[in-house]
C-alpha cells in the first residue's frame, strides 16, 4: 500500500483549510484520541475553542486491523454533551467507524454532532451514505503523519 510522509508545515496548511471549511459555533470540541489531538489542538487555537473534551475509543489498531465493536475508554459525560454543538475531530476518516460510533453516542444524548477530519477515504469508508460534515483533503492510501510513533522509531534510529 501506497505511504504519503506528511511534513508539520502540511498539517498546518490542513488544519487551515479545516478551519475555513468549519461553520457555525460550537459548544466545545471533542478530540478522537490519539490521532485526533494534535488537530484537534491546532484546531481550537485557530478557532478559540477553549472548551476541549476527549474521547479514548479503542476501535482501530493498526493498519487494516480493527475490533468488532468499539470500546469507550474514556467519554465525556452526557452532561457535557447534552443539548450542545460538538466539533468532533480526528486525523482520518478511513472506514469511519470510530468516529461514527462517537457521533451516534453523542447523538444518543441529546448533543448536536458535526465531524471534522484532515482526511477523508470515500473509497475505504464503512459508510457509503455518511461522509464528514468537514475534511480538509481527500485521499485514497495510508497517510503518515507527523507524530506517527513508527515514524518517530525510524527517525530516531537514523
Amino acid at each position: 500500500m501506497k505511504k504519503t510522509y506528511l511534513s508539520w508545515q502540511e498539517i498546518e496548511q490542513l488544519v487551515d483549510v479545516l478551519m475555513h471549511k468549519v461553520k457555525g459555533d460550537f459548544d466545545a470540541l471533542l478530540c478522537i484520541t490519539r490521532g485526533g489531538m494534535v488537530p484537534a489542538c491546532l484546531l481550537s487555537e485557530r478557532m478559540e475553542l477553549r472548551n476541549i473534551l476527549a474521547a479514548a475509543v479503542m476501535f482501530y489498531t493498526g493498519e487494516g486491523r480493527t475490533l468488532e465493536k468499539p470500546v469507550f475508554l474514556q467519554f465525556p459525560g452526557d452532561t457535557h454533551l447534552a443539548g450542545k454543538r460538538i466539533l468532533v475531530v480526528d486525523d482520518v476518516w478511513d472506514s469511519g467507524r470510530t468516529i461514527v460510533a462517537v457521533r451516534e453516542r453523542i447523538e444518543r444524548v441529546g448533543g448536536e454532532p458535526c465531524t471534522a477530519v484532515l482526511h477523508y477515504k470515500p473509497t475505504h469508508s464503512a459508510f457509503p451514505d455518511l461522509r464528514p460534515n468537514y475534511y480538509a483533503a481527500e485521499v485514497d492510501g495510508w497517510i503518515v503523519y507527523p507524530w506517527d510513533p513508527s515514524r518517530l522509531a525510524a527517525n530516531a534510529a537514523q
